[in-house]
């Protein structure tokens, strides 16, 4: 049997190759910055201001098709007023969104921690039967 090779060739370019343990690491620390609500809402925010407009929200028609409506394509107090309560809404959704996540896991978490209960119970169950067999003896 032969040991891993140090580097993996892919293409032109040479990989060093991780152990699995810095890869779990990785994936972990990858995970939590994906998850972070900051970044989230950041790339969200820059995804939809960028969009449709080459500028603030609400401040009139932007570069291509479709500004968002005639008031949004208007632009001044109204425009921005309706760029605002659009903003609000996708943050409020988010928040909805990101609530009924957390609920969800905690129930799997209730879920997975009743049935470690019962099979707990079931191990039990079994080693009383096997100390009375050992007992019979």
């Amino acid at each position: 049997m032969t040991s891993p090779p140090d580097k993996v060739q892919r293409g032109t370019r040479a990989l060093p190759c991780l152990d699995p343990w810095r890869k779990d690491t990785l994936n972990r620390i990858m995970a939590r910055l994906l998850r972070s609500s900051l970044l989230r809402s950041y790339i969200t925010t820059q995804i939809r201001m960028s969009s449709d407009q080459l500028g603030e929200l609400g401040k009139g028609a932007g570069k291509g098709g479709g500004g968002g409506g005639s008031i949004r394509e208007a632009g001044g107090a109204f425009g921005k007023k309706e760029a605002a309560e659009e903003e609000r809404y996708f943050r409020q959704k988010e928040k909805e969104q990101l609530a009924a996540l957390k609920q969800h896991h905690q129930d799997e978490i209730e879920h997975h921690k009743k049935e470690i209960e019962r099979l707990q119970r079931e191990i039990d169950r079994h080693k009383g039967k096997i100390r009375k067999l050992k007992h019979d003896d």
